[in-house]
């Protein structure tokens, strides 16, 4: 019998949807940037050079920065931290090929995907929107951004397959579910991030 679809929280769906969106939008455009004014490290040649592709690619990196990934970030340090990297995590890998080893690889791989994003992310900030239309490539910071993109494709990956091999197609199904229980609207949850700043003073 296949497995039933797991219940997520609707407010984790809807910062990750935007997030992934975000930062699909950002790698793609990213590559679009390289590929078009870079390529030293093998190109497609897909697009022409157009200064207006650094100005999406930015604009994907401003939204990410300023408003989808600190939102994120916060919920995920709230409510979200049992999907993350653990005090036991490390132990639990020790138990090759068993159920927990799996789900501690998850949470290993979802910590990465937030640590990708934020290596890009900062390591974006120190770019100069003039550097690639000036020919001017030899900037640490920007092979950090180039190195940046490779790792957050990997995390990507890795997160996907991780989420694939402990809830299989359910699980990555249930991301996109527009449903919601009564104690989920969104309608409650100024009352829950009230009580997260109670909690915290």
């Amino acid at each position: 019998m296949p497995r039933s679809q797991p219940y997520q929280p609707f407010l984790l769906r809807l910062l990750h949807g935007i997030n992934a969106l975000l930062i699909i939008g950002a790698a793609i455009t990213g590559f679009l940037v390289y590929d078009s004014w870079d390529g030293r490290f093998g190109a497609l040649s897909i697009t022409t050079r157009n200064r207006s592709l650094i100005d999406i690619h930015g604009t994907f990196g401003f939204f990410i920065v300023y408003v989808a990934l600190p939102l994120f970030l916060i919920y995920c340090w709230q409510a979200g931290r049992k999907r993350l990297v653990q005090a036991d995590t490390f132990q639990q890998i020790s138990n090759f090929g068993t159920p927990i080893w799996w789900y501690a690889l998850q949470r290993i791989t979802n910590t990465l995907m937030i640590v990708a994003a934020l290596f890009s992310v900062i390591s974006g900030k120190f770019q100069d929107e003039n550097w690639l239309p000036l020919g001017d490539f030899n900037h640490v910071a920007y092979a950090l951004h180039l190195i940046a993109w490779a790792v957050i494709i990997l995390a990507l990956a890795l997160h996907l397959l991780m989420s694939a091999k402990v809830g299989g197609f359910p699980l990555l199904l249930s991301i996109f579910n527009t449903t919601y229980r009564p104690e989920d609207s969104p309608a409650l949850w100024r009352d829950k991030i009230m009580n997260i700043f109670r909690k915290n003073k």
